[in-house]
C-alpha cells in the first residue's frame, strides 16, 4: 500500500490522535520515541490503536481530514470496530 490513517491513543480511551503517512512502522516508531515534538509527544500518544491502507496518498489524506472531522465518539468506535480491547498494534507492523 502506498499510505495509511493511523491513530495513536495515550491510554485506552484517553486522548486521540489522528495521522496519515506512507511509512506506517516509521511514524508510529518516532511518535512511541518522542522523536518529533508536537500534539502526540506532548500528550503521550504513544499506543497505536487502529490504521487502515489506502492505494493513493491522496485517498489516506481524504479520509484522515474526514475522519479528524468526526465526533470522538465516533473515533471511538471506528478504533473498536477493529481493536476491541484497545490493544497497542504496533507489534503487528512486525509481524
Amino acid at each position: 500500500m502506498v499510505a495509511w490513517v493511523y491513530i495513536m491513543a495515550s491510554k485506552p480511551d484517553g486522548v486521540l490522535y489522528v495521522g496519515v503517512t506512507n511509512d506506517l512502522a516509521r511514524r508510529v516508531f518516532e511518535h512511541r520515541n518522542d522523536i518529533l515534538p508536537g500534539f502526540t509527544a506532548s500528550r503521550g500518544c504513544k499506543r497505536l490503536v487502529f490504521y487502515r491502507d489506502y492505494p493513493t496518498f491522496q485517498d489516506a489524506i481524504l479520509d484522515e481530514k474526514r475522519i479528524k472531522r468526526w465526533r470522538r465518539a465516533w473515533k471511538i468506535r471506528l478504533i473498536e470496530e477493529m481493536n476491541p480491547t484497545w490493544s497497542d498494534l504496533y507489534e503487528r507492523l512486525h509481524g
